[in-house]
């Protein structure tokens, strides 16, 4: 059974997911609540798996709220009528990201993000990276480089090479695209186009078929053959 909160401003917006919640037979509404800091109190002494939550509300923000329960093991629902905060809460890596209205289908989808997340083995997500750095040949003879994998922005492929960018530096390698692609963790890293691999915990906005990252200028085409893997990829975290 899930247990969840709803935390909006809005009596209407609570009617609406109360409504699907009654279709759901594995959920149980504890509370529900119109003014965040009477929410915060409430959950500083009860445990409860999910919280509904909006953003835009008085006195304390969704996005503030989140943050204040960062090291809790809630997991969050973002409710919103605005899309425009969505960047922020993949990074707060929260579960969904709905916006208003919000139709049942989505609501379903959210849900099943948030069962599956509950039934992994709590070692899954506190596991490290199985390696948390790769050590390349260069181009220069006899030369081997340590290259720390989250300090990767994204890798490109050039012919005979792949280049390492990481850290405002590019690095060459003798390797191949899919070298480095069976060594990288997938839920760290998603390939967009035959010649790039990006790094998800880099990406700042999507817009169409380019996405940008973090502290690049150039935007990185999302090419269609891997334009459904990228979605499928992200979206555990993030629907835009």
């Amino acid at each position: 059974m899930i247990t969840c909160v709803i935390v909006d401003d809005e009596e209407h917006a609570i009617e609406v997911i109360q409504h699907y919640i009654q279709s759901i037979s594995y959920i149980n509404l504890v509370a529900s609540f119109t003014n965040p800091v009477e929410a915060m109190n409430f959950l500083n002494g009860q445990k409860v798996d999910l919280i509904f939550l909006d953003i835009h509300m008085p006195e304390i923000s969704g996005i503030e709220f989140i943050q204040s329960f960062i090291d809790k093991k809630q997991l969050f629902i973002l409710t919103t009528a605005y899309r425009e905060f969505a960047t922020t809460a993949f990074d707060l890596e929260v579960a969904d990201y709905l916006v208003k209205p919000i139709p049942l289908h989505r609501f379903l989808q959210a849900i099943n993000k948030v069962q599956n997340r509950l039934e992994k083995p709590a070692e899954a997500t506190t596991t490290p990276l199985e390696m948390d750095y790769f050590m390349v040949k260069t181009e220069a003879k006899g030369k081997m480089l340590k290259i720390n994998i989250m300090d990767i922005d994204f890798i490109e492929g050039m012919k005979n090479y792949v280049a390492f960018h990481h850290n405002g530096i590019r690095t060459l390698a003798l390797l191949t695209m899919k070298d480095v692609e069976e060594r990288l963790p997938e839920k760290h890293f998603v390939r967009v186009q035959k010649s790039f691999i990006i790094a998800i915990n880099k990406i700042t906005a999507i817009n169409g078929n380019q996405v940008t990252l973090k502290g690049i200028s150039s935007e990185i085409f999302i090419g269609d053959t891997y334009r459904k893997q990228f979605l499928e990829q992200i979206k555990r975290k993030l629907i835009i």
